[in-house]
């Protein structure tokens, strides 16, 4: 399979779709867990591009590793999974009642260091979709060298079922209706 390879001219020329502020009004994400900053690609249920700048002040940053900084994979992975979420979500008119969970990650790999000042280009590509069922490939860039990929499904859940319960003070977690 052939790779994508951005140059780095056509990083500079990116028009920003949703900025963080839009993608907060469809992620729930919030600081320090959002994980994407902006949306320069959107084709709905087949396509999404997401930027992710790299800052020295990230948090876990302070402890991975102190002295040699290097943005942990599974946070990659978790910034290639809210731009899936992005696309998931965005066109739902009921999505503050919505939740994704990852329901699988296979065959990461991890090819390059991702250190403070890196922009990831986060592109994520539908290869199965369901109405609450998606199977994304995805790939993540820094000045045009693919530096992790990862084939993520998730699934669209009823945000009730993890929110806290009034009565006890736990997740209150029930069965989902298989009818």
């Amino acid at each position: 399979m052939a790779r994508r390879i951005h140059t780095i001219e056509n990083s500079y020329a990116m028009e920003t779709l949703l900025d963080s502020t839009q993608i907060q009004a469809i992620l729930p994400h919030r600081y320090p867990f959002l994980l994407v900053d902006r949306i320069i690609e959107f084709e709905a249920n087949k396509r999404v591009v997401g930027i992710k700048s790299v800052t020295l002040n990230e948090p876990f940053f302070a402890g991975h590793f102190p002295g040699a900084p290097v943005m942990p994979g599974v946070l990659i992975v978790e910034a290639m999974a809210q731009t899936a979420g992005v696309m998931m979500l965005a066109n739902l008119p009921d999505r503050e009642s919505k939740l994704v969970f990852f329901t699988g990650i296979d065959g990461a790999k991890f090819r390059r260091p991702v250190v403070p000042g890196d922009q990831l280009r986060l592109e994520l590509t539908v290869l199965r979709l369901r109405p609450r069922y998606i199977k994304l490939r995805g790939e993540a860039y820094v000045d045009g060298h693919l530096v992790a990929e990862a084939l993520i499904s998730s699934s669209l859940v009823d945000r009730s079922i993890v929110e806290r319960s009034d009565s006890i003070n736990r997740a209150a977690f029930s069965p989902i209706d298989q009818a």
